[in-house]
């Protein structure tokens, strides 16, 4: 314990999230979020942030992906035992729920920095012999369960991480919320501070990440009445997280002072989905070093010494010379084919255009947007030979995100003696590093306006690989149309119906495969590389979460 009361100096930000994406092995996310989260829990002790991390053990993580010859998605326990990676604190807590006492104990993880700086981790488990099963079980499954255990799960994050941080010695300066799960946190500094919701809103920092309805949390008040039977408790949550229905997004809004969308983008919908708000953008980035692939680092490092922790110095590649830059991204390259092949049966090579796709399999993500018209993807095949890689988990209740996954096999299938593609199973930050670094092209193409940000691209432009996207989210601030990569459809500026976007994005999407990149990539290898340079130097130096801490802490935190 004398190492873990070392951390407890001086004030903390307490920043809670859902899913943290520590590393490929601690099974502790599942997408997006928690890889956001992993990455600015990076920055911030890269640049010595005084943070301390809140978040579940989710001790049978979110699941392993199997695929079948058919595409059909079997989901298998992805089990890992804390015990292995953490210590376990003796510190106990309580939280209410149902009426019985439920017990919270924690595990204690450390992130440190090259630079020596170390950043506490929090996990909260409620998997403990005085608990009933049904209790322990709460902490088990990340997204796991119907309304109910996710409500229970939300209690033990937010009103149970604020009494861990409290028990074991905390001195907390904001509390910050990475999205709406944590949002009862705000219900726990109520009561600690005689209900002044001004003292509360000058504590709290809330993001939200999406402009999707349906992924802002709420709940019916015949859930939140069966599990919370506090009074008092109940009448907060009605006065500040909606009438109808409690909505975790609303109460994080109505109890925080900075509040900030992803994107600025996605500023402008936050503000129209929650008019009277005041709502800022702090645009994502990713963690340099982390996502940056052996190969660059060491180009890095030869000619850009320091960019590891000043990410800024990217903007300096135009002193590395082409040859060395196709040469590392090839490299890269061979990695990614040789993985694929290894782990397939589909013969891919090294010098075919290679298009990448990797993400969630979900509807407004468009995985299947390359395939609208199969005929025209094989004449352009016929000029110029490309190869596809795609990769992704759907959500095992998402039965639209399980069919596209089969929809994408059956197209395999049909392709198959023209087009080589292959949907790589289990997706994770392993083979998504392999994936960003290794492609040519990274292909983004989500249903307009439902990306918030996204953060594939940016890690794909810290390994030189060029972005070919529809204008939304963080690719609205990053398109500098053919000095950085390719938009796809017309700017969100302008005024046209859903259908005609639709037809505008896949008209776009085809001539420019056909007629600016197929050609470019086989016929003016200098201005190639000349885009690939500019997507480090104008992309990679701008987005990246150095860039994101650095904001949080000089708009939010201060």
């Amino acid at each position: 314990m004398d190492d873990f009361e070392g951390v407890l100096e001086g004030q903390k930000i307490a920043y809670f999230s859902m899913e943290i994406g520590f590393n490929n092995i601690i099974p502790t996310y599942s997408g997006g979020l928690g890889v956001l989260a992993g990455d600015t829990i990076r920055a911030s002790a890269d640049l010595s942030v005084p943070l301390v991390g809140v978040t579940l053990v989710s001790k049978k993580g979110y699941f392993l992906q199997e695929l079948d010859l058919n595409g059909n998605q079997i989901e298998k326990p992805d089990d890992w035992n804390p015990q292995d990676f953490m210590k376990q604190l003796s510190t106990q807590v309580t939280v209410q729920i149902e009426g019985r006492d439920v017990q919270i104990k924690a595990w204690f993880y450390e992130h440190v920095s090259p630079t020596g700086f170390k950043i506490p981790i929090i996990l909260l488990d409620t998997d403990i012999d005085e608990n009933l099963p049904v209790d322990r079980e709460i902490t088990h499954y990340l997204y796991g369960g119907d309304q109910v255990y996710r409500l229970k799960q939300e209690i033990v994050l937010g009103m149970g991480g604020t009494k861990m941080l409290e028990a074991l010695g905390f001195s907390v300066r904001k509390y910050h919320m990475n999205e709406g799960h944590s949002g009862l946190l705000t219900i726990e500094l109520l009561k600690k501070n005689n209900m002044d919701a001004k003292v509360v809103k000058h504590l709290c920092v809330f993001t939200t990440h999406t402009p999707v309805d349906a992924g802002h949390d709420k709940f019916s008040y015949d859930i939140v009445d069966k599990l919370i039977v506090d009074e008092e408790t109940r009448m907060l949550l009605r006065k500040y997280g909606g009438h109808d229905k409690l909505n975790m997004t609303l109460l994080g809004l109505n109890l925080s002072n900075f509040i900030n969308g992803v994107a600025k983008r996605h500023k402008e919908i936050s503000a129209q989905m929650f008019p009277g708000y005041k709502i800022e953008a702090i645009t994502n980035g990713v963690h340099s070093y982390t996502w940056t692939c052996e190969c660059f680092r060491k180009l890095y490092d030869k000619y850009i010494p320091g960019w590891a922790n000043e990410p800024e110095l990217l903007v300096r590649t135009h002193g590395i010379l082409d040859s060395e830059i196709w040469e590392t991204h090839m490299s890269a390259k061979r990695i990614l084919i040789d993985y694929v092949n290894d782990r397939t049966d589909i013969g891919m090579d090294y010098e075919s255009l290679t298009l990448g796709f990797a993400r969630r399999a979900t509807g407004y993500k468009r995985p299947k947007f390359i395939f609208h018209d199969i005929d025209r993807l094989r004449r352009i095949n016929a000029r110029g030979k490309i190869q596809i890689i795609f990769a992704g988990k759907a959500h095992p209740k998402d039965i639209e995100g399980k069919e596209l996954i089969r929809d994408i096999h059956r197209i395999i299938d049909e392709l198959k003696d023209d087009i080589k593609i292959v949907y790589l199973e289990d997706y994770d930050m392993d083979l998504g590093s392999k994936m960003t670094s290794g492609v040519d092209v990274w292909l983004n193409t989500p249903q307009r306006p439902l990306e918030a940000s996204g953060t594939s691209g940016m890690k794909a432009a810290h390994n030189g690989v060029i972005n070919f996207s529809v204008l939304a989210g963080w690719w609205i601030e990053g398109c500098i149309e053919g000095v950085t990569g390719w938009s796809i459809g017309p700017h969100p500026s302008e005024n046209w119906s859903h259908e005609q976007v639709k037809k505008l994005e896949h008209d776009d999407f085809y001539n420019k495969l056909e007629y600016v990149i197929v050609p470019g990539y086989y016929h003016s290898r200098n201005r190639w590389i000349r885009i690939m340079n500019n997507s480090i130097g104008m992309i990679a130096y701008y987005f990246n979460s150095h860039r994101v801490v650095h904001q949080y802490v000089t708009n939010a935190y201060l």
